[in-house]
């Protein structure tokens, strides 16, 4: 998959927003920046908490972003962590990303020190569950 234009200032965000995570137990912290359906993009980084299950990822951040800023879809994104392994969503996350995003999107999963790793959502989370399952 080609790098695209947008990449750059996706991993910009990504990485200013990674600066101000809340990571004090794992200290791993993790940013994530959405590029919109209206063409803007929403940033988010993980934010911790002492009683683990009740933290943010910061793909869920993004999107959380996304959805208040008035953006309604995915349409590609970037996340980034700390070491030379790419940074890729956890499941839960992967299937929220699938709430809001084709199979085809973009997913840059990238560990700063090394190299990105560039899949689609379907790559990431074959076989999945979408909300085009549910009746409307």
């Amino acid at each position: 998959m080609p790098r695209m234009p947008t990449d750059q200032a996706l991993f910009k965000a990504a990485e200013a927003v990674r600066a101000k995570a809340y990571a004090p137990y794992s200290k791993f912290a993790v940013g994530a920046a959405i590029m919109a359906d209206d063409g803007k993009i929403y940033a988010g980084c993980n934010i911790e908490n002492a009683a683990y299950p009740v933290g943010n990822c910061a793909e869920a951040s993004a999107i959380a972003a996304m959805i208040a800023g008035g953006g309604k879809r995915i349409t590609r994104i970037y996340v980034t962590g700390p070491g030379t392994t790419p940074v890729t969503p956890c499941g839960a996350c992967r299937q929220r990303i699938r709430e809001f995003a084709d199979l085809n999107v973009t997913v840059i999963s990238h560990g700063v020190e090394g190299e990105p790793l560039i899949s689609t959502l379907e790559q990431l989370l074959p076989y999945s569950f979408g909300p085009e399952f549910l009746p409307r």
